[in-house]
């Protein structure tokens, strides 16, 4: 165990040199644990020299906002929230397979402008070590741009990334791991406003009810089809809170509501591709 904290405690003391040698930077914001964690360690690092910027469009969940806003002000960082205008992208309102690569190149795009216009050396992400297990077209985005990825240079995972949250007392340590509303929806299949209103509408309710904040509304055309942790499967089916959840969905405008008795796993629309343990964030030795 001993041995387990030096090596977290080496890795962010790496995290702080690299952070150290960026000089002034722009961290890309969204209130999550990798985020915040990189955030704060920035702060703490560059002291004034750092931004918060959140991205805001249509795809953003009304909570994560919200987190976004009060983790920021709670580790007292200038914030500024920009309009991306997803919905405005005819390629990315289509859904194809690489609509995060499209999504970010816009958003960060927009940040690289800024950092430019401002006077700040790079844009930063919260990408870790474990992204590059799953199908992320939009680290190619990334890394086209010369976005940096701080974390996921330092090696840290997402385990490593809640631990050092908790020893440090942020709040979003065991916060669950989050994604844009449009990717609830099949690809291939339009993203429109309402369709990502009915999804956070169905979220922010099952959260209400209790349950473990991991879950996800699957929008497939008139049927919701609802991941939650397997521990709270067996709650949302009890006759009393299934029937509150039955009228609910179908007040937001779905005919069907099924239960995926496998439960969350992220990602689960994703197209499978081979793992790979290359951490393109880190250059070749």
């Amino acid at each position: 165990m001993v041995k387990e904290l030096d090596e977290l405690e080496k890795k962010y003391r790496h995290l702080c040199k690299i952070l150290k040698s960026m000089g002034r930077i722009i961290v890309a914001y969204s209130g999550g644990v990798d985020s915040t964690l990189l955030l704060k360690a920035a702060r703490d690092t560059l002291k004034g020299e750092v931004l918060a910027v959140t991205a805001l469009s249509e795809t953003t969940a009304a909570r994560e906002r919200r987190d976004a806003i009060g983790q920021a002000r709670m580790l007292g960082v200038e914030h500024l929230l920009v309009e991306t205008r997803d919905l405005e992208q005819p390629e990315f309102v289509k859904n194809p397979l690489d609509k995060c690569y499209i999504c970010k190149k816009n958003r960060f795009g927009m940040l690289l402008k800024l950092a430019k216009k401002e006077g700040f050396n790079f844009v930063a992400d919260g990408e870790n070590v474990d992204d590059h297990q799953d199908y992320r077209p939009g680290i190619r985005a990334t890394r086209e741009l010369g976005v940096r990825s701080p974390l996921s240079e330092a090696d840290l995972t997402k385990a490593e990334i809640r631990l050092i949250s908790k020893k440090l007392g942020l709040p979003t340590w065991n916060r669950p791991s989050a994604a844009c509303l449009a990717s609830r929806i099949p690809y291939h299949r339009k993203i429109t406003p309402q369709k990502l209103q009915q999804v956070d509408a169905g979220e922010a309710f099952l959260n209400k009810l209790g349950l473990s904040s991991q879950i996800r509304v699957r929008h497939e055309g008139r049927t919701a089809r609802l991941e939650l942790d397997p521990k709270d499967i067996s709650k949302i089916a009890g006759a009393r809170i299934r029937k509150q959840v039955v009228a609910y969905f179908k007040s937001l405008g779905f005919k069907f509501v099924a239960l995926d008795l496998e439960g969350y796993r992220m990602g689960s629309l994703n197209p499978t591709r081979p793992k790979s343990k290359k951490n393109p964030a880190k250059p070749d030795k």
